[in-house]
């Protein structure tokens, strides 16, 4: 062989494994771009902020009046059907994505990344769920909260929304088991174990009366919701945390307040 040939030979070698690594990279990147804007425009499998995530078939629309059946449940409600607006939320107390949507753990939203950070710490996320509350409490919109089990240790966390919610302090509790401090216990400390139902109820007794949550937690009362909020999720085509409805347009997943302003806009038009 020629030394000419030799040398091309020799290029060829290199080189050729280099651009097979390349295109395939190229491949994958054009890939996930193009199921990123799917999941977008279609609504349907993973999106970012999706904890628990769906089986990426499309799912059955949900119509208003499934929305509206809602309110006849046995679930957390404040307001009433007959409003224009119907905020439905599937959360997880122990979901990281569920936390980053409630706006109340700053260091989570930007360990997420870039996408994720709040305004006030520079970033453009605007969280939903207190934006949607505000509605909520301007009496411009009705709300339902469900339980899904999206990160795996939001049972007690869920029973002590549901216990809150009978003494009027749904809000109060919601926020700080969202908190850095409530999302650490849950997933570090309590972990669904009923024989830390003390420590949770100490965690928030300057929302609520320490003795009698912990009470109703010990009690069992709503073993059996854990289960039904479950099944009302998954009808919806909710299996992951978190999930949203506006009325019947869903939001599979940690999407910012931005991104649901134009349904909320045409729901109150």
């Amino acid at each position: 062989m020629s030394e000419g040939k030799a040398l091309k030979s020799g290029l060829l070698e290199k080189f050729v494994p280099i651009l097979l690594v390349v295109s395939v990279a190229l491949a994958f990147a054009v890939g996930v771009l193009w199921q990123k804007v799917s999941n977008l425009e279609g609504g349907k499998g993973k999106v970012a902020g999706t904890e628990a995530t769906a089986s990426g078939q499309a799912k059955a629309k949900v119509s208003i009046e499934t929305i509206k059946g809602l309110f006849d449940k046995d679930v957390i409600k404040l307001g009433d059907a007959k409003r224009k607006l119907l905020i439905v939320e599937v959360s997880d107390p122990s979901c990281p994505y569920c936390s980053i949507a409630s706006g109340k753990n700053a260091a989570l939203n930007k360990q997420a990344g870039e996408q994720f950070k709040l305004v006030a710490d520079g970033g453009t996320y605007v969280a939903p769920v207190p934006e949607l509350k505000k509605l909520v409490d301007d009496g411009k919109a009705s709300f339902i909260y469900l339980y899904t089990s999206g990160h795996g240790n939001g049972e007690m966390g869920a029973k002590a929304l549901y216990c809150a919610f009978d003494e009027g302090k749904f809000w109060e509790v919601h926020d700080l088991l969202m908190s850095a401090q409530g999302y650490a216990l849950l997933n570090e400390t309590v972990k669904n174990d009923k024989a830390k139902s003390g420590e949770l109820a100490e965690f928030l007794k300057s929302a609520t009366d320490a003795t009698k949550m912990k009470a109703c937690l010990d009690g069992g009362k709503y073993d059996s919701r854990i289960n039904s909020d479950i099944q009302l999720a998954s009808s919806l085509g909710i299996t992951g945390t978190p999930g949203f409805f506006l009325n019947e347009t869903p939001f599979y997943g940690a999407y910012g307040y931005k991104d649901m302003q134009s349904a909320v806009d045409a729901a109150l038009k």
